[in-house]
């Protein structure tokens, strides 16, 4: 016979083998420590607000297969990475491309630009699709080694094929002039 301090024992050690899935908790926005990106699975890299002038817009948070500290280590990543923005205000595609768009300028040389001309006339078109984006709403971006895909609520929203524009892009948060220096901090695991 078992005993009850046995038992007891057992199901602690069953319960503690168990991956716990936690939530971290951002201007009273849950952003969850793992998600699924196609067969991967990645953890929270680091997790913080955008801010614009005073006003917070949205919480970015930087889902990656192993966490990394550093620009180089999360830009030149061969496996997929995740950023994620949950809207604090409401927010035209315009407006939310426009920044994106100006990230892109301010991260990137004019030779980068153009070669990636097509890429970011696609990623236009396609951030046009999401529309207007309300408090709460979520876009994610995937960046795996075939492109980078667009999705709004969890619905896909198209896909610019080719790994180069991913790293372009990812430089609006993680590039040396970065739309907002604090959610870099942040995204970093600062």
């Amino acid at each position: 016979m078992i005993s009850r301090s046995m038992q007891a024992a057992a199901l602690v050690a069953t319960l503690l083998a168990i991956p716990a899935v936690q939530a971290v908790e951002v201007a009273g926005v849950k952003m969850e420590d793992q998600v699924k990106v196609g067969a991967n699975e990645l953890v929270l890299n680091g997790a913080g607000v955008r801010t614009k002038v005073f006003v917070k817009v949205y919480v970015g948070a930087l889902y990656v297969s192993q966490k990394a500290n550093t620009p180089a280590a999360l830009l030149d990543a061969a496996s997929p990475r995740r950023m994620t923005m949950r809207m604090l205000r409401d927010i035209d595609a315009d407006t939310l491309y426009g920044a994106l768009r100006d990230g892109l300028k301010d991260n990137n040389s004019e030779a980068e630009l153009a070669a990636l001309k097509a890429s970011t006339d696609q990623f236009a078109e396609i951030m046009k699709k999401v529309g207007t984006a309300k408090v709460g709403d979520t876009v994610a971006i995937d960046f795996t080694a075939d492109g980078v895909a667009v999705s709004f609520n969890g619905e896909p929203r198209g896909k610019v094929a080719g790994g180069t524009f991913g790293k372009a892009l990812l430089k609006v948060w993680l590039g040396d002039n970065p739309v907002d220096s604090s959610l870099k901090k942040a995204l970093l695991g600062g």
